[in-house]
């Protein structure tokens, strides 16, 4: 009997410490080089990252506050999912890789807070990173509204970050703002304060000893609006923030609301090397899978011609997009892009001349739109024809009916969960009408290529627009053009309209020729809009032409041979049975870079700078395990190796 009575307190003694234990739960990637750390301490959760066994990410927080409820506190453990395997394969053109495979542990705690409302936590760690996001699985057709999300990412003191900066809502020309267009600071200490209250967008990249580590968010749709991360991080612990108030479409929310049950979009960070970083598709992995009423087939991915970005606002005129449509055609390109104002300066008769005439040329029209609404005073037309779902609905069929093959959408008004919608509405409408849909003046497109194949490309970069404005833009482009392949680039395709062979009209550009060749391949993008003029194609030697005739408008897989952010890159992208290497130096020094071009063939064809000012030459070359490539200051070299 004693016995019994003693064992008793035991017992619960041992039950005490096992609940004490639960209160830590791990999950690992299946290679188990990455671990997460999910801790409920002080009836708060949060998470920690350790990679190859030593801490990467310290102690950051969780939670989510509704108007009705709070989930950053007095939280309970309710149970713990086992470790799930996590398995998915899916095809996208409009990527670094065709075929994509996604392989994961996932885990799921399950909480109620004090007022025994429920939240869920997500996590999933695969080898190249960890994505977690939050579920409300209660149900109830009321509204429910977020007033804050705790979520951190609390970063060790020795980190150093690149980060771009968030423009302040309705600033800038003609109140565009933001539109992600800032230049990237680098390698700076992490827990810098951002320029202004508007914080920093993302991607955002960190480097801690020997592991790099890629912020960002993905699976994004109408039920939440886009974030960032805020402007202060004290001892380097970022958190997100929700957009300005001013940031939303005409007389609609900002912030997230949706009835329950409701999915917030994945918080991702991946995490490595630095070529497993680049080379990551968490951005894509955890995106919804394409909308089963959009073909991917239908629509067609390459490049364009485009007159507007050297030639400005007078080169939109029926003769001159007639010798653009010749230019496309000659350089084999499948698509003519026409900017402003097309519907006053060419009008819609002529408009179809130029479709029709364009099509007997192969080649494929596509059209300039100003996004409209109270959120900017751009005057450029077309405009006030997308807002509406019904006119937008006619303007497409319309659209369908001439023969284009797609829009560009300007001058959208930030990331209010409203203005999320418009882009998802947008692209949804567009997809019906048969029509690919690249948007500028835009957020970070999040994963949308994936869900929405009709998404060709995003500008969201200051790329080479501002470089024909402003010489300090030209000075700064090798540094630019060496950050945004390990940042901007690395998840989502990037308009930035690269190439330009010759002399830019009153600016001095501080890049060479081959520089600027190698940018199509460095950049990622469903359509490539290149910024060479039919003169400047002319001038060029006529290897440098055919190259460009046969680039590929896609690639099977991509692989970072070597680089560092702001100082070069050197990548490689495979199309059918070539393998297209570019160099880029982003420094005022010459580079020499080597590398195992064996393995991506046997025979190659080098292009570098040669000694004159614009001047390219080409040569054929064995491919060696010990390739060995100088490059010039700010200069650049293409390798096609088949």
């Amino acid at each position: 009997m004693k016995y019994e009575i003693l064992t008793i307190p035991l017992l619960f003694l041992a039950v005490l410490q096992t609940v004490n234990a639960q209160t830590k739960y791990e999950i690992s990637s299946p290679d188990e080089t990455l671990k997460v750390n999910v801790v409920l301490k002080g009836k708060q959760l949060f998470y920690g990252v350790s990679r190859n066994g030593t801490e990467v990410l310290n102690s950051s927080a969780l939670g989510l506050i509704r108007s009705d409820a709070d989930f950053s506190k007095n939280l309970s453990v309710l149970s713990v999912s086992k470790n799930e395997a996590v398995k998915d394969t899916y095809t996208l053109k409009n990527a670094k890789r065709l075929v994509n495979h996604y392989v994961a542990n996932k885990r799921v705690i399950h909480l109620e807070n004090g007022s025994k409302k429920k939240l869920d936590v997500i996590f999933q760690v695969s080898n190249d990173g960890i994505a977690f996001r939050y579920y409300f699985p209660d149900r109830d057709t009321k509204v429910s509204k977020l007033t804050e999300e705790k979520t951190s990412f609390h970063f060790f003191k020795a980190s150093k970050a690149w980060m771009q900066p968030m423009s302040v809502a309705k600033t800038g020309w003609e109140s565009t703002n933001p539109s992600y267009e800032e230049y990237y600071k680098k390698e700076i200490n992490a827990g810098t304060a951002a320029p202004t209250s508007a914080g920093w967008v993302y991607p955002a990249l960190f480097h801690y000893k020997d592991t790099w580590l890629l912020v960002s968010e993905t699976g994004l749709d109408g039920n939440y609006c886009a974030t960032r991360l805020k402007q202060n991080a004290p001892d380097g612990n970022y958190k997100i923030g929700f957009p300005d108030q001013r940031e939303a479409f005409t007389g609609q929310n900002v912030n997230p609301e949706s009835t329950l049950p409701w999915y917030t979009p994945w918080r991702i960070i991946a995490i490595g090397s630095l070529k497993t970083v680049t080379e990551s598709t968490l951005g894509t992995d955890l995106a919804y899978p394409a909308k089963s009423n959009i073909n991917p087939d239908q629509f067609q991915l390459g490049k364009a011609s485009w007159s507007w970005i050297i030639l400005k606002d007078n080169s939109i005129k029926y003769d001159v997009q007639k010798k653009y449509i010749d230019f496309a055609a000659d350089m084999k390109w499948e698509f003519c892009l026409i900017d402003v104002n097309w519907d006053i300066t060419i009008g819609f008769p002529k408009m179809q001349e130029l479709a029709d005439y364009a099509k007997s040329k192969n080649v494929g029209l596509i059209l300039w739109y100003n996004s409209a609404g109270a959120w900017n005073t751009v005057k450029y037309t077309p405009k006030n024809k997308l807002n509406v779902r019904e006119s937008r609905l006619q303007e497409f069929a319309m659209l369908q009916k001439m023969g284009i093959k797609g829009i560009k959408v300007d001058f959208f008004g930030g990331d209010g969960q409203s203005m999320i919608r418009y882009y998802l509405e947008i692209f949804e409408d567009a997809a019906k009408s048969g029509l690919s849909v690249n948007c500028h003046g835009a957020t970070l497109p999040r994963g949308w290529q994936r869900t929405y194949p009709n998404l060709v490309t995003m500008e969201s970069i200051k790329g080479m627009e501002f470089i024909t404005f402003e010489q300090e833009n030209a000075n700064e482009e090798p540094a630019h053009a060496t950050t945004i392949p390990f940042t901007r680039n690395v998840f989502d395709p990037m308009d930035f309209t690269p190439m330009s062979l010759n002399k830019l009209p009153n600016i001095n550009l501080k890049t060479t020729s081959t520089f600027e060749l190698a940018l199509p391949i460095i950049f990622h993008s469903g359509v490539q809009h290149l910024a060479e003029t039919p003169e400047g194609m002319a001038k060029v030697p006529a290897f440098v032409k055919t190259f460009l005739q046969e680039f590929p408008a896609s690639w099977t897989d991509t692989k970072l041979i070597d680089g560092y952010p702001g100082k070069f890159v050197v990548m490689a992208r495979k199309a059918g049975d070539k393998w297209y290497i570019a160099g880029i130096n982003g420094e005022n020094s010459i580079k020499e870079v080597s590398f195992d071009s064996s393995k991506f063939g046997k025979k190659a064809k080098l292009i570098i700078d040669g000694k004159e000012d614009l001047s390219f030459v080409q040569s054929n070359l064995d491919t060696d395990a010990k390739t060995k490539i100088t490059m010039k200051p700010y200069g650049g070299f293409v390798l096609v190796v088949e």
